[in-house]
Order: C-alpha cells, then sequence, then structure tokens
C-alpha cells in the first residue's frame, strides 16, 4: 500500500457508506479497484480510438453480481481523466432506447442530467460544455476579427449534415445571443431543448425557433450530435454508457423488444463501419439479455451473426478482448483477497497503523465465508463485502472486541439464492458491484 495516498475523511466516507448499502461508490474507485487488467486495458485502446475520431460498440456482459455496474463506472472515470465527455444512465420501465410513449426521450433528458467532464465528475455539465465552446468560439473571433455568431455558425456547419443538426446549431446559437444579451430564459431554455425536456415543438417553436426536438424517434441521432459538438467544445469525444440493458429483455411486447434492438443494431453498425465519429456505447447486461434465444439480442438474427463468439478463442481456451462483447469473468479467491485488504486500507483513511484487523483476520473472514456459503461468494460476494465492512464498522466502534471472536460468530446466509430480489431489479445488479 506504499504507493497509495491517504484518503480525506469525505472520500473515505463516502466510500464506505456506499459499500455498506450495497452501492457502487460515485468516488475512489480507485482505492478498491483489483484484477480486471487486460479488460480495463482493452478499454483504455478504445478510449483511444474514440480520440482519433473512431467509434465503439461494447456489450459488457455478466452475471448479476459480476461487477459490471463497477466496471463501467471505473471505465467511466478513465473516459473523464482522458479528456472525453460522458453520460451514463440505467434503463428502467420508464427509460429505454426506443419508444413511442417518451421512454426513450426520458432516458436521454436523464442521460443529459448526467452529462459529466472531469472537472464537473458528477454530471450536469451541459451547460459547463456549451459555455466552453462559446468561449473557443470567442477565441476565434478576436483572432479572426470575425462576428461570434459567424464563428459558431462556421463551426457548426457540418452538423447540418446530420438528422437534427440544423436546429442544434441553432440552438446552441440562440445560447450564445442569451449569453450576449444576458438573457438568462434564452440561455435555460436553450440548455433545456439541449437536455431534451421539452415535450412539444410549439413551445420549442415560440421559444426558439426550431421545428424539432429531442423525441423517441431522434435520440440516436442526438448522440452523434453531442459527440461532434463537444469535440468542437474542446474535448476528445462522447462515451455513453448505458446499465440494466435486461430491462429490454423484460419487455412483455416482442415488438417493442424488437424496435429497441434495432437501435442496437443501428448503433453497432455504425460503430462497425465507421459512420459514427468520436463515440462509444457500452452497454452493460446479463447473459440472458445476450443469449437467450426468445428474447434476448441473440433472438435477433441481425445482432446475433455480428455477435457472435470467436469460435477460434473458444478452441483455443482463450478470451478476444477486441470483440464486440466483453464477458467480465468470475472473480479469483486471491483477488478477494487483496479486495479485502483494499477496503480495511480504506477504512483506516490510508494509515496503515489503524488497521482494525491483521492479515490474519482476512484469510480468516474468507475462511468462514467459503465454509459457509461456499465458493458461491467468489463469483457474486456482494454480502461477503457488507459483512467484512460491518464487521470493520463494529470492530472500530468498540476497539474491545476481539475480530476472531465477532468472525467465528458471525453468519453469512445465502441471500444470494434466497433473499434477492426478482431478475432484473436494479438492486441486485447494484448489490453486485463490489468485486472488481
Amino acid at each position: 500500500m506504499s504507493n497509495k495516498r491517504r484518503l480525506r475523511p469525505r472520500e473515505r466516507d463516502a466510500i464506505i457508506q456506499s459499500l455498506r448499502a450495497g452501492v457502487t461508490p460515485r468516488t475512489g474507485l480507485q482505492h478498491i479497484q483489483v484484477g480486471r487488467v487486460r479488460e480495463v486495458e482493452a478499454l483504455l485502446k478504445d478510449i483511444e480510438r474514440i480520440t482519433d475520431g473512431g467509434s465503439v460498440f461494447r456489450l459488457i456482459i455478466g452475471e448479476f453480481g459480476s461487477g459490471k455496474s463497477f466496471f463501467l463506472q471505473l471505465i467511466r472515470f478513465i473516459a473523464l481523466e482522458k479528456g472525453l465527455v460522458t453520460v451514463h444512465a440505467d434503463l428502467s420501465p420508464d427509460r429505454r432506447i426506443h419508444a413511442t410513449n417518451g421512454q426513450a426521450r426520458n432516458l436521454y433528458a436523464e442521460l443529459m442530467r448526467n452529462l459529466a467532464t472531469r472537472t464537473k465528475p458528477e454530471g450536469n455539465a451541459l451547460t459547463s460544455v456549451v459555455e466552453r465552446f462559446i468561449t473557443e468560439a470567442r477565441k476565434q473571433a478576436d483572432h479572426t476579427d470575425t462576428r461570434v455568431d459567424i464563428v459558431i455558425k462556421e463551426r457548426l456547419s457540418h452538423l447540418s449534415e446530420l438528422v437534427g443538426g440544423y436546429d442544434f446549431a441553432k440552438v446552441i446559437a440562440a445560447y450564445w445571443q442569451g449569453y450576449e444579451q444576458d438573457n438568462e430564459q434564452l440561455k435555460s431554455d436553450a440548455i433545456r431543448w439541449l437536455r431534451g425536456e421539452f415535450t412539444t415543438k410549439t413551445e420549442a417553436r415560440k421559444v426558439l425557433g426550431v421545428r424539432t426536438i429531442v423525441d423517441d424517434s431522434s435520440v440516436y441521432d442526438h448522440f452523434k450530435l453531442m459527440s461532434l459538438f463537444v469535440r468542437q467544445a474542446g474535448y476528445n469525444g462522447l462515451l455513453v454508457n448505458l446499465d440494466e440493458m435486461v430491462n429490454l429483455y423484460k419487455l412483455a411486447s416482442q415488438k417493442a423488444r424488437i424496435s429497441n434492438y434495432e437501435q442496437i443494431l443501428r448503433m453497432l453498425n455504425d460503430c462497425l463501419q465507421g459512420s459514427a465519429e468520436h463515440i462509444g456505447f457500452l452497454l452493460g447486461g446479463t447473459p440472458d439479455f445476450l443469449f437467450d434465444p426468445r428474447k434476448g439480442l441473440y433472438s435477433y438474427e441481425a445482432l446475433h451473426s455480428r455477435l457472435a463468439e470467436n469460435s477460434f478463442a473458444k478452441t483455443a481456451g482463450v478470451i478476444d478482448y477486441s470483440a464486440p462483447i466483453l464477458h467480465l469473468a468470475n472473480l479469483a479467491p486471491e483477488e478477494l483477497l487483496i479486495l479485502l485488504r483494499n477496503l480495511r486500507y480504506v477504512f483506516a483513511a490510508g494509515d496503515s497503523d489503524k488497521y482494525l484487523v491483521p492479515d490474519e483476520a482476512l484469510t480468516n473472514f474468507l475462511a468462514h465465508c467459503s465454509n459457509t456459503i461456499g465458493d458461491a461468494y467468489f463469483r457474486t460476494p456482494r454480502n461477503t463485502i457488507k459483512a467484512f465492512v460491518d464487521l470493520l464498522a463494529i470492530l472500530e466502534q468498540n476497539p474491545e472486541l476481539q475480530w476472531n471472536q465477532l468472525i467465528s460468530g458471525v453468519k453469512i446466509t445465502e441471500e444470494l439464492n434466497t433473499n434477492m430480489p426478482a431478475i432484473g431489479d436494479n438492486s441486485r445488479d447494484e448489490l453486485a458491484t463490489f468485486e472488481l
């Protein structure tokens, strides 16, 4: 741990509180990350590809508890450090890629609310991105002795070639007008349009003079517009993280599922064919979401053929890390031990003198888990992680207690099978995010 810095109390508390609640921490992921080296290396190459003007499509597939949400969050933070803009959201019954009753627009609005940059990693960074673009345009205007509105028009002229691009550029120009005239309402209306918060074209035309809005049918087109716009604002590209894709698999209507799968096919085709620029899509889902022949992606023949596994890799017993599908392997016992060490480190805020348990306690704890619930905890160790953090919390509050007595007396139940929410419930996948 000598190469790790000490944690600020706020950061330490945020990590511990998240882990005890069973959700992915929003900060400090680097302190608890273990394993996944090859997977991270593969995604780093993807980020470089986006920066160089390419596009990326990845399905992150793993069982409930395999760490999909954690992995997606980790890659998102890496992308921010590499100068990309990121958007992320969980799919739900009210948020999906394609719809006719506003669910796709709801997804887009949620993504835009979560739009993040390196300086604003928590989200709500859309206004900052727009103002950075305005600043760049003003610098260019000053340098070339040109009006700012003309520079904005020139910089966004190539967007008019895309669906919705003309109105997108017009809204950015409206924001500049509000900026120049100190008209906060006009600026607010422009941001509302960019966030997909207008529900009628009539309202948008009245306040912004545009004929279109972000609606269910244009969500994917606006992803591509935003990727080009953030480049003009000085960023390296856009990364779109969509988790809980199992919600598409759970749709009762076959027609609705197929419509969503067609949008996924469109994303995949554009990325494989190079039709999209400076954009990447990471979609997190379960094996059922992918493989189920009746309701999964493989039920749609065009996707099945494009996403078929590399038979040579399968024959050789290796993993093709360049394939569109990235399977998250189970956690090894050795990695779980390292994770417990990391948790002990975080709990002590990085001060080894404040460790509440010795190394011996970690191995004893794992042995107790193995004897109690078997090797299942290596695949979905959510209860093990929570129990370990709870153990540290009790020892911190009660220094007179002995760790070995607590470990021998604790019962880690088989809640993995007997007391978990139904498949596809968001909370179940969230509880499964610690094992990276």
